[in-house]
């Protein structure tokens, strides 16, 4: 059985920065092409041995990820229009699985707006409540 993955998605499936889907084709894959077991070990000494391609760096540390307050930016739509066509193409197009994560995590913020601030302040009442004195 021959292997049809590159070698960048291998390191992308290593990094799980591959879609849901791709990731469970690689998967299942592995479990039954010992030539693919073998691309991945492959790929894995390289990493423990020091020896990175530039997409994986590029990969590994989020390069072209936009900041948590960018991703805030684009969702309140206040972003210059080129910046905002690019987090559309990295969110949309790319699929960046951890910036979609922390834009779904600032909608929900988003969405629980007045009662989510009321819930915390109640927790942090409740939770500092012995710590009041009353002074008589």
């Amino acid at each position: 059985m021959t292997s049809h993955y590159s070698s960048s998605e291998i390191e992308a499936f290593l990094d799980e920065a591959l879609d849901a889907d791709k990731m469970a084709a690689i998967e299942s894959s592995l479990r039954e092409d010992k030539e693919l077991l073998g691309q991945v070990a492959e790929v894995i000494s390289r990493r423990d041995a020091g020896i990175h391609s530039l997409g994986e760096i590029w990969r590994r540390h989020r390069v072209s990820c936009p900041s948590r307050e960018d991703l805030g930016s684009y969702l309140l739509e206040v972003l210059p229009g080129p910046q905002q066509l690019y987090l559309r193409f990295h969110l949309e197009t790319v699929g960046c699985r951890m910036c979609q994560a922390n834009l779904e995590d600032l909608q929900l913020q988003q969405a629980g707006g007045d009662q989510g601030r009321q819930a915390r302040r109640k927790r942090y009442f409740e939770s500092s409540a012995g710590y009041l004195r009353r002074d008589d």
